[in-house]
């Protein structure tokens, strides 16, 4: 999954529209304009396309939390230069507030079945021997899962 189809996926689900998204940005100290949006919205291949980078999308989604959650004290997070799908997974469980029982029942809707253990091996540092790189597939299913969630018709 390329950081663009994540942004898509997640407008789509929680139905933000550019203002919004604007204001995610804004909350994560960071501003874009409307024109980058749409660009990062158009399909690959389509005129106007313009590919995210990881911090483009590490600054949303930390603005995503800051929405969700509130502004935590003190310093923001820097946006990652690098981002993996189990700092994104990780990011959107932190600003949906979900514990893991709230993530194994919206796999579920993503008809996706998981234990506890194999979920919260994607939430272990990378040196923990039980961690486990999170696949697109995973989380192509978990935003799914939201969409049928958050979007159920």
């Amino acid at each position: 999954m390329t950081n663009n189809d994540i942004l898509r996926r997640l407008r789509y689900t929680f139905s933000l529209k550019d203002a919004y998204v604007k204001e995610i940005f804004s909350a994560a100290d960071s501003s874009v304009t409307r024109d980058q949006i749409v660009a990062w919205m158009t399909k690959e291949g389509e005129e106007g396309y313009t590919s995210m980078a990881d911090q483009e999308l590490a600054t949303f989604l930390n603005g995503f939390i800051n929405v969700k959650r509130g502004k935590r004290e003190g310093e923001q997070p820097i946006p990652e230069k690098r981002l993996n799908n189990n700092a994104i997974f990780m990011k959107l469980r932190i600003a949906l507030n979900l514990k893991a029982e709230d993530i194994l029942d919206i796999m579920q809707l993503a008809e996706f079945n998981m234990s506890k253990h194999e979920l919260s091996a994607f939430f272990r540092k990378p040196d923990n021997k039980h961690y486990r790189e999170c696949k697109d597939q995973i989380l192509r299913n978990f935003i799914l899962g939201l969409q049928r969630k958050f979007r159920p018709e």
